[in-house]
């Protein structure tokens, strides 16, 4: 069973590689970790096993109290961000201070890619929802308004969860069944083929897909 356990990242850009057979083959540049193990979840104690790992090292003093007072109970320097990855008993031992390096991944595995997307801002309902446009001939008021929202006397009020004009949300997105085309260890870099969630800069968590191939 290939391991649960994943990195941290941050977008670098797109760019394109060739196979070997001369094909061009669009990449996303990811560079992900070293995420240093903060803490070693136990059933026993925790409830569930996991491991704490961090990313991005940050001043000390930019933190506040309790979780400086956790990266020096586990002897690890600060980071600006931490998440956890489920362990099972198949995935081996990890112990606190352990670097996670992208040679947790090999060319032609699959993974999934979270990430935060792009915002849009705010836009109409049409563009929002995909609604139909009016007619465009003249005299026509109707080219690309929403339209009638409810009725008057009865119920006298707006339904609540109508489509409506607004800002398009830009939370968390997942891509899945991607392909690492490489792995660069000496600049912790991955080579992961086609687009993932985000702009450039933005932070990623990169898994293992352990369903593709059953």
């Amino acid at each position: 069973m290939t391991s649960t356990v994943g990195l941290m990242g941050k977008k670098l850009g797109m760019t394109h590689i060739f196979d070997e057979n001369g094909n061009s083959v669009p990449v996303t540049v990811v560079q992900a970790g070293p995420c240093p193990v903060v803490q070693v979840k136990q059933t026993d104690k925790e409830g569930y096993s996991s491991i704490q790992v961090g990313y991005e090292s940050i001043a000390k003093h930019k933190l506040n109290k309790p979780l400086q007072g956790h990266f020096v109970k586990a002897g690890v320097a600060p980071t600006r961000h931490l998440v956890e990855f489920h362990i099972s008993s198949e995935d081996g031992n990890f112990e606190v201070g352990q670097n996670l390096t992208v040679t947790l991944f090999q060319a032609g595995q699959a993974v999934d890619i979270q990430g935060e997307p792009i915002g849009k801002g705010f836009m109409g309902a049409t563009k929002r929802h995909h609604f139909g446009r009016g007619p465009m001939s003249h005299g026509s008021k109707s080219h690309r308004i929403p339209g009638s929202i409810g009725a008057g006397t009865t119920p006298s009020r707006v339904y609540k969860g109508l489509k409506m004009s607004g800002r398009k949300p830009n939370k968390y997105a997942t891509v899945k069944n991607l392909t690492v085309v490489g792995v660069d260890a000496e600049r912790n870099l991955l080579l992961i083929r086609g687009a993932t969630p985000g702009a450039t800069g933005a932070l990623l968590k990169i898994t293992p897909n352990l369903k593709v191939g059953k």
